[in-house]
């Protein structure tokens, strides 16, 4: 019998993870369901940190033993209902596009690392789950950049198509409409299939590393789950009220009103940098901020996760460098997450204007890193600690720059949180 591509492909994970143990543990034998860690469920408003092992970015076998070990650690078989093995698990890790020509290894920390990935998809399917998707707007002529495409392969990983004609929107063809209960930009947001379908489970898997909106962390990474053209959050108005033709009954029909009479506010209570005179501006972060609201309302993630083996400072998408910090961030509630990635980032949260828009529209109840409970996962158990035991990593970024500061800066001015109530 001739070996086709795809078969070889399946035939690669046992060589690639050398000689880490691939049997799984009594415990692990698969059963009808299976569930986050019990201690997770019970707390969660808590972020969790996992410190990795990886001498070097890439060190494959290294980051494919720490994907593993993290699945296996945070994903358990249960008897009693928890998620069914025949659930369609959603996959969503960071993939951008590279706009540089640098060699790769400069370029590796612009998203989720690969075998970090490929790991908890091992992982995963060592609880008996077989049906996989994987889902990503963006560029997919980058998506096999650091061999993501292999992976999915050899995994039998459902790849959705990015592109859509209009009158695939009339069809909803291979997507699913939700409507957004409290609509600030979006009244209705498509995502691509089977975002949100019955028998479905999403897992969050971002990467840590800096962006024009200060961070992509585990909220704005679930922005690449959006259909083109609605998943364009960044550029402002343009892609409000100057959006095609296709996409204005989608779009609230005050949009102005309620966009500027919510800027106007925060300026009156002087939020950060919202004097900046960058480019990429106040309104822009406003407009991004309240589509990421409006998006965060329709999703329900079952785990969040942000991989920081190692983080990446600059603007995400090529201007940057890797710094190897051996952080994997996780937990059920993606603001709080996002908090403590921002923290540790280098950057105030209380600065990065996100987390009180969130609070003020109801997603949130805090945006105060210090009211967040932490616990360090080791040797598979959740151990409380402090913020303060973690080291910060300044992953800069171009976020809302000031008249006569760097382009690329800290957001670390002090906050004075108990002053702030929203």
């Amino acid at each position: 019998m001739q070996l086709t591509r795809r078969d070889l492909l399946r035939m690669a994970p046992a060589a690639s993870l050398g000689a880490f143990d691939l049997h799984a543990a009594p415990a692990r034998m698969p059963k009808s369901y299976f569930a986050v860690h019990p201690f997770i469920e019970a707390n969660p408003k808590a972020v969790f940190i996992k410190r990795t092992r990886v001498p070097h970015k890439l060190d494959e076998p290294s980051k494919l033993r720490e994907g593993v070990a993290f699945a296996r650690d945070v994903f358990v078989p249960a008897d009693t209902p928890g998620i069914p093995v025949s659930h369609r698990i959603i996959l969503k890790p960071n993939f951008t596009s590279v706009r540089n020509k640098r060699p790769n290894e400069e370029n590796w920390g612009t998203g989720t690392d690969a075998q970090f990935y490929e790991g908890i998809v091992m992982g995963l399917k060592e609880l008996g789950l077989a049906r996989f998707n994987f889902l990503e707007a963006n560029n997919f002529h980058s998506w096999n950049y650091r061999g993501l495409v292999d992976i999915n392969e050899r995994h039998g990983v459902e790849m959705n198509e990015p592109e859509r004609r209009v009158r695939n929107f009339e069809d909803a063809f291979e997507m699913n409409w939700s409507k957004v209960p409290e609509p600030v930009i979006y009244s209705r947001i498509p995502h691509y299939a089977p975002v949100n379908e019955p028998g479905t489970w999403l897992l969050d898997i971002a990467k840590w590393k800096s962006h024009g909106m200060c961070m992509t962390l585990s909220v704005k990474n679930l922005q690449g789950l959006v259909v083109k053209p609605f998943v364009r959050f960044c550029p402002g108005w343009k892609m409000v009220t100057g959006v095609p033709d296709f996409m204005k009954p989608d779009v609230h029909p005050n949009v102005e009103r309620v966009v500027n009479r919510f800027f106007e506010r925060h300026v009156k209570l002087n939020y950060p940098r919202y004097d900046s005179r960058a480019t990429l501006g106040p309104m822009n972060h406003e407009i991004w901020a309240h589509k990421t609201c409006d998006n965060m309302q329709v999703l329900n993630t079952g785990l969040a996760i942000i991989e920081g083996i190692y983080g990446r400072d600059g603007d995400g998408f090529g201007i940057g460098e890797d710094h190897m910090t051996n952080l994997v961030m996780f937990g059920k509630d993606k603001f709080r997450l996002d908090m403590i990635g921002m923290y540790l980032g280098g950057h105030e949260p209380g600065n990065v204007n996100l987390f009180r828009v969130a609070k003020e529209r109801g997603l949130t109840d805090t945006f105060n890193p210090w009211e967040v409970p932490v616990y360090e996962w080791v040797d598979g158990q959740p151990m409380p600690r402090k913020l303060t035991d973690f080291p910060r990593t300044p992953l800069k970024t171009y976020y809302l720059q000031r008249d006569g500061e760097p382009l690329y800066h800290l957001v670390d001015e002090p906050f004075d949180y108990d002053k702030v109530k929203v």
